[in-house]
């Protein structure tokens, strides 16, 4: 089985005890129906920066910086975006970037 990356643009943090709850469990619930195939469920990331080509640093992370990321495994990009469907940032407002990692 091929690995894909899993990378979250956007998607909305909730700010009250119960609705972080209700988050928390939605995630939880999302990467418990994906079993063994969750390699390793990731993180939310802080705000990003970019290294450009002249070597220079720009902050904010481009037009829709990475919030967070996790490592699927997958038999094929359609298995993968199977199992990206059900991610609880789509319902957030959020999108996923999906990209099969390249054994070297």
């Amino acid at each position: 089985m091929a690995k894909y990356l899993f990378v979250y643009h956007g998607g909305s943090a909730p700010t009250n005890p119960a609705d972080i709850k209700k988050t928390m469990d939605a995630w939880g619930a999302w990467f418990g129906s994906m079993g063994a195939a969750v390699v390793d469920g990731g993180n939310p990331v802080g705000k990003s920066s970019t290294v450009k080509p002249d070597g220079s640093l720009a902050a904010g992370g481009g037009a829709n910086p990475a919030s967070g990321y996790s490592l699927i495994e997958a038999s094929s990009l359609e298995d993968a975006h199977k199992k990206a469907s059900g991610c609880p940032i789509l319902a957030s407002g959020g999108s996923i970037e999906i990209a099969q990692c390249m054994d070297m």
